[in-house]
């Protein structure tokens, strides 16, 4: 996905993004287009949903501006335990960031949105998250998740288990200069109890109450009934629709890129909850038939049941972009990499629907540099980026051992044996030709063999630059992928304050700018 997201910000994917984040026109133009006064149906709903949160004063302030005619800046999330990876903080701060900017741009009102997505089944990846540990070690929580229910996380509560995780935590954290005081708010909102959603939407929304951060929960009667006409054309053009998302795919397969969403063969892009709303929801095929279930419908059937209980459906990633630009008047979507990617299948899309695609902005990205990371780079003249590098190399960076390097050894291994074979098989060469090329591979293949052992054994001999080595590659870039994906908010906020942590991402959010930045807190 690199390359097309590169090619985009570079401005060079205009085939498949109308606007590009990093020309001032597209801005203000995408804002220009966007504004509008909510559907009054959508404004109280949005409003009844944010009154169950903290008190704020600047929401209050941005929903009233919804509802007279903004613009909006959106970004969302699966609704994880608490609060998910540290990515789900850095696309809310982004999303305010890119709001104030736009408004400064363009002079007119623009506010943040978080789209809590709801819609999800993927329990076992929403009940589960990491946090670095005072040792360097990676902790994982996790809260008991069946894998082939399907159903909607918007209906389920969060079970008793979250005690014992609750626990694990407070083990985790209470130590920390401000371990007390944001267990204290984990445990106003991860209760026995409440609804997952509720659970996340009232900790991100407390801790973005001063920015006046708007949350929005799609899965609900009233955003059901918006959403009607969307399933409907999504059920009545459903072959059309595929065809050309299908050659969207073909123009970005054959312009080097690679497709992001699998689009099905004239199959809709709703899903169907055939046993109601808090049933399993299953996608349809091109006969309308229940993927992964055994139902099988009409097209007038499912239109029905759509007229008579719109919240029997519900969007699949690619028909949640429309919904979102229905519901509300949305400017810019700030997404990661992987949600870039499959906007640009979206083109056809939303040409189908009569849409407007936004512009789409690259969510902040961080790597936070804690002192104990700082001290570790500092012994072995590192740079944070070289977290990323194989153990191996890291450890060949780092070590100061005497000892020669495998290939040192494989030369000195197989140069005395080459030279001696060619020495005693000149006399026979003609008769011996393949025993010689047989023996020369054997034993090439065993030198190269003891040689790679050798050198694995040469960089761990020093143990203490191994457990260097191990420990700063799980503090910046844990289990191999970016610090962001593994480690979870909580231990920040723990160590250096929730909202002083926040502070500092915000103050260094750069608009519309996805690189890779680097906070000492």
């Amino acid at each position: 996905m690199a390359g097309l997201v590169d090619s985009y910000l570079r401005g060079e994917a205009r085939a498949f993004f109308p606007l590009t984040p990093t020309s001032a026109a597209d801005r203000r133009s995408a804002v220009a287009a966007a504004v509008r006064p909510l559907d009054p149906a959508v404004a109280d709903e949005l409003e009844r949903q944010n009154a169950r949160h903290a008190p704020s004063p600047a929401r209050a302030a941005h929903l009233a501006a919804l509802r007279r005619g903004a613009a909006a800046v959106v970004t969302g999330q699966q609704v994880g335990l608490f609060l998910g990876p540290l990515y789900t903080v850095y696309k809310a701060a982004a999303a305010i960031r890119d709001a104030r900017a736009l408004a400064e741009e363009s002079g007119a009102a623009v506010v943040p949105v978080f789209w809590l997505q709801t819609e999800d089944h993927d329990l076992p990846e929403i009940a589960g998250c990491c946090l670095p540990t005072a040792s360097g070690d990676l902790a994982h929580l996790a809260l008991p998740a069946a894998a082939s229910d399907r159903i909607s996380i918007a209906h389920r509560k969060i079970p008793a288990a979250i005690e014992g995780q609750l626990a694990q935590l407070r083990e985790l954290l209470e130590d920390l200069p401000h371990g007390p005081a944001h267990l204290e708010r984990i445990g106003r909102h991860y209760r026995a109890g409440a609804g997952w959603g509720e659970a996340f939407a009232g900790l991100l929304a407390e801790l973005f109450a001063d920015e006046g951060l708007v949350l929005l929960d799609p899965r609900t009667p009233a955003f059901a009934a918006a959403a009607v006409p969307i399933h409907r054309r999504a059920l009545e053009g459903a072959e059309l629709i595929a065809r050309g998302l299908r050659a969207g795919c073909e123009r970005l397969e054959a312009a080097g890129f690679d497709v992001a969403v699998h689009v099905r063969e004239e199959a809709p892009l709703s899903f169907f909850h055939p046993d109601g709303p808090t049933g399993p929801r299953y996608r349809l095929d091109a006969h309308f038939a229940e993927v992964g279930g055994s139902g099988r419908h009409t097209r007038q059937a499912l239109l029905e049941r759509l007229e008579a209980e719109p919240l029997a459906f519900s969007t699949s990633a690619l028909l949640r972009p429309i919904l979102q630009d229905t519901l509300l008047p949305t400017a810019a979507y700030v997404g990661g990499p992987g949600e870039i990617a499959y906007f640009a299948q979206l083109a056809p899309l939303y040409a189908a629907f009569d849409k407007r695609m936004p512009l789409v902005v690259p969510r902040a990205r961080f790597r936070v540099i804690e002192p104990r990371a700082r001290r570790l780079l500092v012994r072995h003249d590192l740079a944070p980026q070289d977290a990323a590098q194989l153990e191996e190399a890291l450890l060949a960076r780092c070590s100061r051992a005497e000892l020669p390097d495998g290939a040192a050894v494989l030369r000195s291994l197989l140069a005395p044996f080459e030279q001696t074979l060619d020495e005693v098989a000149v006399p026979l060469r003609g008769e011996l030709e393949k025993a010689l090329a047989r023996t020369r591979t054997s034993v090439r293949v065993a030198a190269e063999r003891f040689a790679t052992r050798y050198e694995r054994a040469r960089l761990h001999r020093d143990e203490a630059v191994v457990a260097d080595v191990r420990k700063l590659q799980r503090l910046l870039h844990p289990k191999g992928a970016p610090q962001e994906r593994n480690h979870g908010f909580a231990w920040y906020g723990a160590r250096y304050g929730d909202r002083a942590f926040l502070e500092t991402i915000l103050a260094s959010v750069r608009p519309f700018d996805g690189s890779l930045l680097e906070i000492e807190p």
